[in-house]
């Protein structure tokens, strides 16, 4: 059974940086690579480190709903946080992105991204800006076409007319697996300047063992598409593999990278992610009971049964990684020290405000939380979809 869940060139010096359809772009990836290498950084993923924090945080926190910032969005899925503090806000069904003003809550259309076809759990998904973005202005999507989903990334002028501020689109990866569900879509840059990546397997439980598929991977690149120093092949973007639908990535202080993962019909996970590891998927879901997982295989660090959570985004503030759940429509908080939870898992605004799709960290020790209640799975309420803030500890 198979659960429902979700062209400019860069300036010289975003290229400095160690870190849509379009006729040009990138050419179809196989293994992960493309053909011809435009330069790599000498960059590496940070190895995590088991080692506990000295100011770990407490067992117990708390979650209060400080208000909320806009509502009225539609399918809303990804969201970026631009230098200001202001937030980008990709719409999964209308293809759109929309500037949401962190004073206030204006919003202002950017415009559409050409070639999304929404569909299923497929569209418009994760959205980041370039860790260059005051030179070079490039956000960066996720999405679903026609034939794949893909990376493109996008010249963004707010001095051009609402509803047209987004420049023609450079498709940066092509050919990681479509399907009805289970599309991945998260992207993240990391503190290596690196874009990251989540993807999904499709319902094709077998591509997430292929290593030479895109799809059930966590994907690592430089922000033009090319395989990253470090990865574990040096001709390929994938970093890991074992993964069912990888929906939330997020680091936490010491540049460990977290990733939140759909499970099927028992276990939801938290994973921390290594280069070459394989999560097990589809061998394992969850922690490996009783040694049935087998060798070679990785066991989450938490895990939720799927009534409960079904993740998507996670964010790291106050010592913790918050995770937004959609059919478990709360927000869990898992307390850290080190790569170690403190204690078990905390569940705030149980059912309060139904789906929560996207968590995000504000810069201040708060979160934006965003529900998703208007992409045909929810029972929307007056003002849905909403971006509240929240104030934790």
């Amino acid at each position: 059974m198979q659960r429902r869940s979700q062209t400019a060139v860069l300036a010289a010096a975003s290229l400095l940086l160690a870190a849509g359809c379009s006729s040009g772009g990138a050419p179809a990836a196989t293994g992960g690579g493309s053909a011809t290498p435009k330069g790599r950084s000498s960059s590496a993923p940070a190895s995590p480190r088991a080692t506990p924090s000295s100011t770990a945080p407490p067992a117990k926190g708390s979650v209060k709903v400080a208000g909320t910032l806009t509502t009225g969005l539609k399918s809303p899925w990804g969201v970026a946080v631009l230098p200001g503090g202001d937030l980008l806000v990709a719409s999964r069904d209308t293809g759109k992105i929309v500037r949401v003003s962190a004073d206030g809550g204006k919003t202002t259309e950017l415009g559409s991204v050409p070639g999304v076809d929404p569909g299923g759990e497929g569209g418009l998904l994760g959205i980041a800006v370039s860790p260059s973005f005051g030179v070079d202005h490039q956000v960066y999507a996720y999405f679903t076409t026609a034939s794949d989903n893909r990376i493109a990334r996008m010249i963004y002028d707010e001095k051009r007319p609402p509803g047209d501020q987004l420049g023609a689109p450079d498709t940066i990866l092509r050919g990681i697996p479509k399907g009805q569900i289970h599309n991945g879509g998260r992207i993240a840059f990391g503190p290596d300047k690196m874009l990251y990546a989540g993807t999904g397997e499709t319902g094709d439980m077998g591509l997430a063992q292929d290593k030479k598929s895109l799809g059930g991977k966590i994907l690592r690149m430089t922000p033009d598409g090319e395989p990253a120093h470090g990865n574990p092949s040096a001709d390929s973007v994938v970093l890991d593999w074992g993964h069912r639908n990888v929906q939330g990535l997020a680091w936490d202080d010491d540049k460990r990278l977290w990733a939140s993962e759909f499970g099927q019909d028992t276990w939801d996970e938290l994973n921390l992610i290594e280069p070459g590891k394989n999560y097990g998927w589809p061998e394992v879901e969850g922690k490996a009971k009783g040694g049935k997982a087998g060798p070679g295989f990785t066991d989450p660090v938490e895990e939720w049964r799927t009534k409960d959570a079904s993740p998507s985004g996670i964010a790291y503030a106050k010592g913790s990684i918050w995770m937004a759940s959609l059919r478990g429509e709360r927000l869990w908080r898992i307390a850290l020290n080190g790569t170690k939870p403190v204690g078990a898992p905390q569940a705030f605004l149980k059912g309060t405000y139904g789906r929560l799709r996207t968590v995000v960290a504000a810069g201040d020790g708060s979160l934006w939380l965003v529900t998703s209640n208007t992409d045909g799975r929810g029972h929307p309420a007056k003002g849905d979809d909403r971006i509240l803030r929240l104030k934790v500890s």
